[in-house]
């Protein structure tokens, strides 16, 4: 199908207003942190300014209190789980020339590669055989010969693929954005989330690191989401590239895009996820960030997030190490991607020493490790895919999110799909791990939530499969 362009500019990211807000919160005493922390545990999120304002806190002991207040709103509204997922590459082909993408257009170091269906049904099944329940199918910015068709025929193909009992039971896109009607197809694919990063909000970075392209238009992408509610996509996940430019100035601009969203739609978005610039092959900028973020600033920026748009997930990637993510997860993180590859191909032909990944990954664990980790440190590995199938999403899912109301339909779906993990995928230790967590958490958990938890984990473990309320 052939795209049509909007006209529609972003008015609504105002490079002045953000300038304006970090320059009025350039001094701020402890006592107005600890009013903007209270206020942040009211779970109602915050504005630009006051977010501004927890940016230049650099105290140490502000720093822990802001840190705990994420923790706060984090367990209030979902819950100690981690929603674990892995990415599907299905073709590194592109037309952009983006300077930090290993799959730029002009990037002669990089092996180019489409999956056929067969190669895609091959990959999802070996991911199926990990225990992985949902992917994010990704795809280069250019298409073979069916053009659009490719990704749908590929979204078919990974719902169709079995293994044993086991299946993949939500994809979620990130793909190039789309016309109404192209996101009106995507929506009949049956996808979950749909996702789209706009690199950086910032016009003129964003102009220089995108030199040719269709993603050289600035407000065709950051209007996407606009269109694809407008197709009926109600869950959409939004995302920057830190280290392009500073962080401070994209999470405000973030921020505006949210606000834009809730405004014209009644919702925001389902994810925001929050990559840092990684190496990539042939691709110098990736080496060398003009605005690097460090470890320290990291973390705020996560806890920011969490605060300022509590009902929000976010999604940590394995672009960081095994030990950076861990640090994140208490302070908001609530989904991570484990086991992954950035090529296409990657999980058949592992270390094959071709060129071909987007980036180079920090956790090279297996997601076995990965569930085996995250359940020594207390926390519910969830493969869960309830919400998707049973209308959760949108205005629906915010609807319970505000409030804290959904952790008590997650809480018991995690364990049951936990339980299934560990049962029909899971080594031995991780196994014991695991099941050790899940009994704590039952035995924990309020007394109308244990009777529901404990009721889908005995279905799971009497043979019965993707039990959920």
């Amino acid at each position: 199908m052939t795209t049509t362009r909007s006209k529609q500019l972003a008015t609504y990211i105002d490079e002045a207003k953000i300038a304006a807000t970090l320059a009025s919160a350039r001094t701020c005493e402890a006592k107005q942190v600890r009013e903007i922390l209270a206020k942040a545990r009211e779970m109602k999120g915050l504005d630009a300014a006051d977010m501004a304002t927890l940016m230049e806190n650099n105290d140490p002991e502000l720093l822990e209190e802001m840190y705990a207040a994420a923790r706060h709103v984090k367990n209030e509204i979902y819950g100690n789980r981690l929603v674990l997922f892995a990415p599907l590459y299905i073709s590194n082909l592109c037309a952009n020339e983006c300077l930090y993408c290993a799959f730029r257009a002009r990037n002669k170091e990089l092996v180019r590669r489409t999956l056929n269906p067969e190669e895609i049904a091959n990959e999802t099944r070996i991911l199926i055989e990990q225990g992985h329940k949902r992917v994010l199918l990704v795809s280069g910015e250019k298409y073979p010969k069916e053009g659009f068709d490719y990704v749908l025929n590929a979204i078919a193909t990974v719902y169709s693929t079995r293994s044993g009992r086991g299946e993949i039971r939500r994809v979620n896109a990130n793909v190039a954005p789309l016309s109404v009607e192209d996101y009106q197809r995507l929506k009949a694919a049956k996808i979950g989330t749909y996702q789209c990063f706009q690199e950086t909000y910032h016009r003129a970075t964003y102009a220089a690191v995108h030199v040719a392209g269709a993603k050289r238009d600035f407000d065709w992408r950051v209007t996407c989401f606009d269109r694809a509610m407008e197709a009926g996509i109600d869950d959409v996940g939004i995302g920057v590239l830190f280290g392009l430019y500073d962080w401070k100035y994209e999470v405000l601009a973030m921020k505006q895009e949210i606000e834009h969203l809730e405004d014209a739609f009644g919702v925001g978005p389902h994810t925001i996820s929050v990559p840092r610039l990684e190496p990539a092959v042939g691709s110098a900028l990736a080496y060398a960030p003009t605005h690097p973020v460090s470890d320290n600033d990291f973390k705020k920026i996560i806890a920011l997030l969490r605060i300022a748009v509590p009902y929000t997930g976010i999604i940590m990637s394995t672009r960081e190490n095994a030990a950076t993510r861990r640090g994140t997860f208490e302070l908001g993180v609530s989904q991570i991607s484990a086991g992954s590859r950035s090529d296409p191909g990657g999980y058949a032909e592992s270390n094959n020493g071709r060129n071909s990944e987007q980036f180079q990954l920090g956790d090279h664990r297996s997601l076995d490790e990965v569930v085996r980790d995250v359940a020594s440190l207390g926390y519910t590995p969830s493969f869960c895919t309830a919400c998707y199938r049973l209308g959760r999403t949108g205005a629906d899912f915010m609807d319970m999110a505000k409030p804290g109301l959904i952790k008590h339909h997650c809480a018991p779906n995690a364990l049951s799909s936990c339980m299934e993990y560990l049962l029909d995928y899971a080594k031995p230790e991780t196994r014991k791990v695991g099941e050790n967590l899940i009994a704590h958490e039952l035995e924990t958990m309020e007394p109308s939530v244990q009777k529901i938890g404990r009721r889908l984990v005995s279905e799971v473990r009497d043979d019965k499969r993707d039990m959920y309320v």
